[in-house]
């Protein structure tokens, strides 16, 4: 397996631990509807919060969350109205980012919390 696909997976995995540290409950991670995927779904108190996750070995490319571009949101955006929809909950709804620096000399996490909405909330 690549590299990056090891580092990714890596991400997640410290991505989940994070968030259960802080009480979320998980419910999914690596979620797929045909080509739409979603790393990470979790309940926080009251709002279903899907989640991506960014990892990389330094900022030498820019940050992680930088990677989520227009393109990726609308895609978070169709898969979470799908499962929405399948499941057909009605529960409130937001999206985070993990965003994550992973490498010899360091783990770093920033949890952005209601990413699309431009509440910038983060814990390290």
């Amino acid at each position: 397996m690549a590299f990056h696909n090891l580092l990714g997976e890596e991400g997640e995995k410290i991505a989940v631990k994070f968030l259960k540290s802080k009480g979320y409950i998980i419910y999914q991670t690596n979620w797929r509807f045909g080509k739409l995927e979603i790393d990470i779904i979790a309940e926080d108190g009251k709002e279903l919060v899907f989640i991506e996750v960014k990892t990389r070995s330094s900022e030498g490319y820019g940050r992680p969350e930088e990677s989520v571009d227009d393109k990726k949101e609308l895609s978070l955006l169709n898969a979470a109205d799908i499962y929405v929809r399948d499941f057909n909950l009605e529960i409130e709804v937001r999206f985070d980012i993990i965003s994550l620096i992973i490498n010899e000399k360091k783990t770093s996490i920033k949890h952005i919390i209601d990413a699309f909405s431009g509440i910038d909330q983060a814990y390290y």
